[in-house]
């Protein structure tokens, strides 16, 4: 696309008019009535006013807004679900490509895969491939776009059983800073489908991706609320790091929330949420979770035989928090995490402090280190320390506790789930890129993306040409 301005990087000299023209997508400006919605991420405390907003409908408006970006200089945006902790899908000034509103979705029932265009979020899809007893494994939260959580690597309910979201990726269709819009998989350019399988948005923008589909006709699942002592909760990392592979039960060690089937006098003390998924038998999946329930007297118990798609529960529409937030791999859990932890969370300022325990392993850790950028296959454990809060002007207090937590929490090794990293500087992004990673994701940055177009990211800035 030509707009008449090539070799300008003035955002003054965008034709609004000729961009309408250009694409058959919506295009918001600030003279626009749902300009203000439109740039509203679902995380808080980020105020950014892009020139322009375009919600593209088809691979070719990818391309056009690329071109746009390019030959005019301004920073790009890309937005799948608007869940960048740090805001990655907003521009001060820029260009925002917005996903939302490609949507398809297309079942190949006998093979027993799907395509879907990266505007889904991690429920809508899950809703619609349940209707077929299929799945995905995506992340934790709903309302997350497919685009940010596969890109990234995605670590969710289903991670023991079925491994990473990247390890049922079959093929993806994705637009390059030059405009090219390239099917890739194993066997066509493998070096671009290696990269994206972990290595983020830096690499172009993916218009639709190909999934591998599970069975998974029901779960036994749902939330279960635990009093925490330094007891209950070693003891709920103990039997998730036993539990059968079809189990995979992160657990949250939060100030409790004011929630009325909370005892009062317990609301902001420490409480164990246990996120609990077992994939396989009922009656098998009821034993396997019973140990948990018998850790103390729960305060609720939200365990129950239901769908896959009613582990997403929707989010309040004016619910847009702040967090300064941590995360870090453990190899192990004992006595001495638990009171870190414990001295942590109650000493927090902020409305919520938490800390999630992951136990990894399983069908994610058959995997070789080296088969996908993502590079932490044999973790054990992943934690994300969080600080929640309202008032953006507390932004330093807690962000200093975090930084502190995860300095106290933190073990011998290194390492970083790239997608839980926050704006941290390029050494916390070099650590999910470790053992040669890097250098290998950098020269492949180099020969899609030698000029950085794909910067609003956790950035891997292309390798020097020799």
């Amino acid at each position: 696309m030509s707009l008449d301005n090539k070799n300008s990087t003035a955002t003054q000299e965008i034709s609004i008019p000729q961009l309408r023209v250009a694409v058959k997508g919506r295009v918001i400006t600030p003279a626009d009535s749902d300009y203000d919605e439109a740039r509203t991420l679902f995380v808080g405390g980020i105020d950014r006013h892009p020139t322009v907003i375009v919600k593209v409908a088809d691979a070719n408006d990818v391309a056009q807004v690329i071109a746009l970006a390019r030959e005019t200089g301004m920073e790009l945006a890309i937005r799948s679900g608007g869940h960048s902790g740090v805001g990655h899908s907003v521009s001060e000034g820029g260009i925002v490509l917005d996903l939302s509103d490609m949507k398809g979705l297309d079942i190949d029932l006998p093979n027993r895969t799907v395509w879907l265009e990266t505007g889904l979020t991690a429920a809508e899809v899950t809703s619609a491939l349940g209707e077929h007893g299929l799945a995905v494994g995506f992340g934790d939260t709903g309302s997350v776009g497919i685009g940010g959580i596969t890109l990234g690597g995605g670590v969710g309910f289903l991670v023991r059983k079925f491994g990473l979201t990247i390890d049922d990726l079959l093929a993806a269709e994705i637009v390059t800073a030059d405009g090219q819009l390239l099917r890739v998989d194993a066997n066509t350019h493998p070096d671009l489908f290696w990269a994206i399988r972990g290595g983020g948005g830096n690499f172009g923008v993916v218009t639709r991706f190909q999934f591998r589909l599970h069975e998974v006709p029901q779960i036994v699942g749902g939330m279960l609320f635990l009093p925490a002592t330094p007891e209950a909760v070693r003891k709920f990392v103990e039997l998730a790091e036993a539990a059968h592979r079809k189990n995979s039960p992160p657990s949250n060690v939060m100030t409790a929330p004011p929630m009325p089937f909370i005892p009062e006098e317990a609301h902001g003390k420490p409480i164990i949420i246990g996120m609990i998924t077992y994939a396989g038998d009922v009656e098998a999946g009821q034993q396997a979770i019973a140990p948990f329930k018998a850790i103390a007297t729960p305060y609720a118990d939200m365990i129950q035989t239901m769908p896959y798609s009613g582990m997403y529960q929707p989010d309040p529409e004016d619910y847009h928090p702040i967090a300064a937030n941590r995360t870090m791999f453990l190899d192990s859990f004992g006595q001495r995490e638990v009171d870190v932890i414990f001295d942590y969370i109650t000493k927090s300022t902020a409305q919520m402090a938490v800390t999630q325990i992951r136990v990894l392993g399983g069908a994610m850790a058959r995997v070789p280190n080296d088969a996908t950028a993502f590079a932490h296959r044999k973790r054990k454990i992943m934690a994300v320390v969080a600080a929640i809060y309202g008032n953006p002007s507390e932004k330093a207090t807690h962000e200093a506790w975090a930084n502190d937590f995860m300095a106290a929490l933190r073990q011998d090794s290194k390492g970083a789930y790239v997608n839980f990293v926050g704006d941290e500087g390029e050494d916390r992004i070099r650590e999910a890129y470790p053992n040669g990673t890097w250098d290998r994701l950098a020269a492949i940055k180099a020969k899609y993306d030698p000029t950085n177009l794909f910067r609003l990211n956790q950035n891997i800035q292309p390798s020097a040409k020799s």
